[in-house]
Order: C-alpha cells, then structure tokens, then sequence
C-alpha cells in the first residue's frame, strides 16, 4: 500500500507528461548490483553559496536535473501552517523570462517529465529529459531560482488550488490525515514538529504577495539549495553550464533554522477520533527515533527491516499470518514523506494499519507488545541481522539504479544539503556493515520502551453509530 502523503505529494504540482513514457521508462537498468555501492560524482560550491553535484552514468541517453532547497513542512514560519506547500506551487507559475506554461512544454517537447514534492525538511523540484536539453534545463531553473512571478493573480489561483487540495485529497477522503500528520502532531512537543504541516486554510488564505515574496527572498536563494545534475553528461560541459546560468545569481542573507529538538519521551501517548468516512478501524504507533547518522541511527533501520519489510517480517508474520489482526501493515522511518535518509531532525519509526472491528485494542497492543519485547530482550540471530541488511541493500540499490534516477539525486541531494557530503552515499553500506546483535537489543531496548511510544487509534463512523444506539 503506497503512503497517502506520497500519492498526494507525487501529485501536488503536476502530473508526470506521457511523452516521456517510452523514452525513459523503459530504458535497461543494469543486470545485477555492483560489490559495493560507488557512485561517481563531482562535488563543489559556488561563490553564491549554491552546492552543485554532478554525477556521469550512460546507463540512458538522458539526464536528471534535481534543485532542494532547505525549506519543508516543519521548518516554515509560525502563522503561516501550509506556506512551504503553497509556494512549492508558486513555482511553478512561470518566471521573469519563461511565462507560465514556458517550463512545462519545453520539457514536454523535448519529450520529459517533471515533478516536485515539499517534504519535513526540504522542497525539491525535478526534470528528466535527454541529454541534449540540459542547457535548457538549467537556464530555465536559474530563471525560476532568481525570479519567479510572485504577484496577486498568481497567489489567489494557487490559494485556490492548495485550499481545494486540502479539501478534496485530505479533508473529504477517509482516513484523511491519519497517520502521517496525527501521529507527528501526538507524538511531538516542539511547534514546529507537531503542527498541522498540510496547512491550515485560514492561514494559507491570508497569505499576501508581500508574504510570499519575503518567503522567497528568505528560502529559495542559492545559499539554500543544492543542484545535482545526474546521467549522460560531461563533467566539464555541465559544471561550464551550471556555472553560466547559476553563478550570477545573488545569495541571500543566511538562513537560521528553529530549534526542532524534541525532549525524551517518558509516558506513552494515547488518541483516537471518530473518522465518519472511514470503512474499518485504524491503529498506528510511533516511536522516537535515533539521531540521525549515529551508531542506533543505522540499528534502527535494519531494526525497521525486521520488524515490518516484507511478509518475513516479525510483525508481519504475527498481525498477518498468525491472528489475522490486518491484511495492510506497512511503516517504516520517515515511511509517510520519505524514506530514513533524507530527512534532517527529529522523526518517527511508525507503522499503521486497519483491521477488522472484532479485534480489541488490548488484542492489538498483546500482539504488537510480543513481537516488540522479543526483540528487546533476545538478542537477534546473525542469520536474521544478516537477512535485514540483504533486504535493505537491496531496497537502496532498487532506488539508486533507477532509470529515471529520481532515487539517486534525492540521495545526492540531502546529504549535500544536510551534510555537505554527498560522497556519504557511498558509506552509508559500511554504517549497516557495523551493526551487531548487541547494538541492535540495545537500540531497540532504549528507542522501542513503551514510554517512547504515541498510539493513534480510528474509530470508523458507521462503528460509533451502531455503538450509540
């Protein structure tokens, strides 16, 4: 089952172009993962501040073109719930020397694809197209870097288009914001990490042009941005252009983040709601994570695999198959807006699923409280530690040799913009390479207590009719 936040961020700004169907997707992919993950890449900065990473493959004749910049849902300006959403829209809606609809059907004509999502810590906007329109590509990205159409008609259409999102994707679909903005907003304490991050309508309707033009000034400057240009191209060709069309462009002031720390959780949190919409009952639950890049950090990923990847999975194997409890687990780090690499603070390792009314919460909680203790109290086989970093190879592989190469600029990109090293993506097998059994009971032993536990229940409205009679 796909997250909900992934269908609706995969679709917030634009639809994927049909042009580029057969011309990327069906590209080869290689037949079988190399030793060692080792991607060849060139890292600098410009005198703006802006971070460029290049990387050469020929596995196709074409080319990704990824900009991140450092603003997301949590990091956005208090009174503005919504802001970093709402101008990932704003965008799109053309700049000083490329008018709207000028971006969308150079890359539909050159037979492309492109996209952007807002995330916890980042929003990021993408082109695939051959390699023959990268110059294109990034003269167009620059423009809308430096000048983008901020002005009244451009803001009421997309306060329009968020606020009608909101409605249609969210409010009006069952289950609507469960998990994956009820379980943040249960789970933490700082504002910036428990706020409702899709927006309040109130808030996103009371935006000004001189709002969104301080945000931009603020934000998407070159300081606070990473380029990463990816596939079929010569290093010095493209680091000439990126140069050309990047570096005229003026920095802006330095951005200072809030303080997103989040105190250690020591009572577990308990919600539930009434959801009229929703045909059958919702449990999910959340656990602090380690910070990331640490020793647990990495335990806790391969504690994920074994815990709720794949139908071998411990929890898995006792909700599905030995009670029957669910038919739909799914969850991970990060599961809802990512994946556990990019995101930069605080963050969750949640699952959730429904299942069937008969099963009480002191059924569910027996079950998952078994599964859970085990692995904080025996210490896991080496067969089975060994089987979670096979599994989670294998899923970082899958994202990294992907034709469209979506998976490895986004790598690319958050360890640039969080680490200033994207040669970190070629370490990041040797982090789970030294994990052991004693690692992973002490991990799960501090990270996965009950006191660090949020559960967020939903009770069907059809349920709480029947029960009202």
């Amino acid at each position: 089952m796909m997250p909900i936040m992934k269908r609706l961020l995969l679709g917030a700004a634009l639809a994927v172009l049909p042009a580029m169907a057969t011309n990327v997707a069906a590209q080869p992919r290689p037949a079988a993962a190399p030793a060692k993950l080792a991607i060849d890449m060139r890292y600098f900065t410009l005198p703006n501040g802006l971070k460029v990473v290049l990387s050469r493959d020929t596995l196709a004749p074409t080319v990704t073109v990824g900009v991140y910049y450092g603003i997301g849902f949590r990091v956005e300006p208090r009174e503005r719930t919504g802001f970093a959403h709402l101008f990932e829209h704003l965008m799109f809606q053309g700049s000083q020397n490329a008018a709207k609809g000028v971006f969308i059907n150079t890359i539909s004509n050159a037979g492309g694809v492109l996209n952007g999502s807002t995330r916890f810590d980042f929003t990021n906007y993408f082109e695939i197209v051959p390699s023959n329109a990268l110059e294109r590509i990034l003269w167009l990205e620059a423009d809308r870097m430096a000048r983008p159409v901020i002005n009244d008609t451009v803001l009421k259409n997309q306060q329009g288009v968020v606020g009608n999102e909101v409605k249609v994707n969210v409010l009006n679909q069952p289950y609507g914001t469960w998990p994956w903005i009820d379980l943040p907003m249960l789970a933490n304490t700082n504002w910036y990490n428990s706020h409702n991050f899709y927006g309040d309508l109130k808030e996103i309707e009371a935006a000004t042009v001189a709002d969104a033009t301080q945000f931009q000034s603020e934000f998407y400057r070159p300081n606070n941005a990473v380029l990463v240009v990816a596939g079929d191209i010569d290093y010095a060709g493209a680091e000439a252009m990126v140069r050309k069309y990047f570096g005229p462009l003026q920095k802006g002031p330095p951005v200072v983040l809030p303080d997103l720390a989040e105190p250690r959780q020591t009572a577990e949190k308990t919600r539930s709601r009434v959801d009229a919409l929703a045909p059958k009952p919702g449990w999910a639950a959340g656990y602090h994570m380690p910070p990331r890049g640490t020793p647990e950090w990495y335990a806790m990923g391969l504690i994920d695999q074994m815990l709720v990847q794949g139908d071998d999975s411990r929890l898995s194997r006792k909700l599905e198959a030995e009670t029957g409890i669910t038919g739909d687990l799914s969850g991970g780090i990060n599961a809802y807006l990512g994946n556990m690499y990019n995101y930069n603070g605080p963050m969750l390792w949640a699952f959730n699923f429904t299942h069937d009314p008969k099963f009480t919460d002191a059924q569910i909680r027996q079950a998952v409280d078994g599964v859970v203790e085990q692995l904080r109290t025996t210490p896991v086989t080496v067969a089975e530690l060994d089987r979670a970093r096979t599994k989670l190879r294998s899923d970082l592989y899958s994202s990294v040799d992907g034709g469209m190469r979506i998976g490895l600029i986004d790598l690319l990109a958050v360890y640039a913009l969080f680490d200033n090293d994207p040669q970190a993506v070629n370490r990041i097998e040797a982090g789970f390479a030294k994990v052991t059994p004693a690692l992973i009971q002490k991990t799960a032993q501090e990270y996965l207590r009950p006191t660090n536990r949020s559960i967020y229940t939903i009770v069907p409205g059809t349920a709480a009719a029947q029960g009202a009679k």
